[in-house]
């Protein structure tokens, strides 16, 4: 398999710098909430889950019950802080370029965030008309569930097993494995902590990698390792 059939990349933390300052939205909210809490501690054990999610895994946790109205506020506060801070993740636009196979977006965020993100760091123009948020597809089911790529792959015809999918976090990584697929962990972003390549290997990547001047040498390593398998 020296060609994929899809190459998916995760969006938040992976194509754009958007992690960290959605962590440091939430840290705040959570804490002000009564369940103190860093966006450190955000990034490396919530990463890749919807607010909505997080606040439901600390409840069950804590036996903190929030108000509602928290998940509306956070997405609002987020997506204004997102519009002036959001920043694209270095060397992602020549590394995405080069990818010659069929490339997709598969996001927890919704489409309307991930467009803003991506029209505002010029990256819309490599996946316009190629974005797929798990909130929208048929099941409305977020990562971990392996939905959203099973979505991607049935549009675009590709195998599952001749997929690649680039994530940065735990949750994203076992939505991709769930769903048959190969996964490129990624650290690059500014939430990384230490630990985290550990943390994405164990949950089922393949290779990690810092920096997107790698992707091209590990997505034709990998290829050529499946054909000699």
């Amino acid at each position: 398999m020296t060609q994929p059939d899809l190459v998916i990349f995760d969006c938040d933390g992976v194509l754009v710098d958007s992690e960290i300052i959605a962590a440091r939205v939430e840290a705040e909210l959570l804490t002000a909430a009564g369940f103190e809490i860093s966006a450190e501690e955000i990034a490396e054990s919530y990463a890749g889950l919807t607010f909505k999610d997080i606040m439901l895994k600390i409840e069950e946790k804590a036996a903190i019950p929030f108000q509602a109205s928290l998940i509306s506020h956070a997405e609002e506060l987020v997506d204004r802080k997102l519009k002036t801070d959001v920043r694209a993740i270095d060397g992602v636009h020549e590394a995405v370029a080069a990818v010659t196979a069929p490339r997709c977006i598969c996001s927890n965020s919704t489409s309307e965030r991930i467009e803003m993100m991506l029209e505002r760091t010029r990256i819309l123009p490599l996946f316009k008309g190629r974005i797929f948020s798990a909130l929208e597809t048929p099941s409305k089911k977020p990562k971990p569930s392996p939905d959203v790529f099973l979505h991607a792959a049935s549009t675009y015809g590709a195998d599952p097993a001749k997929t690649f999918v680039i994530e940065d976090s735990v949750h994203g990584i076992a939505g991709a494995v769930s769903a048959g697929m190969r996964v490129i962990g990624f650290t690059g972003g500014a939430h990384s902590y230490p630990g985290h390549a550990d943390m994405l290997t164990e949950a089922g990547a393949e290779t990690v990698i810092r920096r997107w001047a790698d992707l091209g040498g590990v997505l034709e390593a990998l290829g050529m390792w499946s054909e000699h398998a």
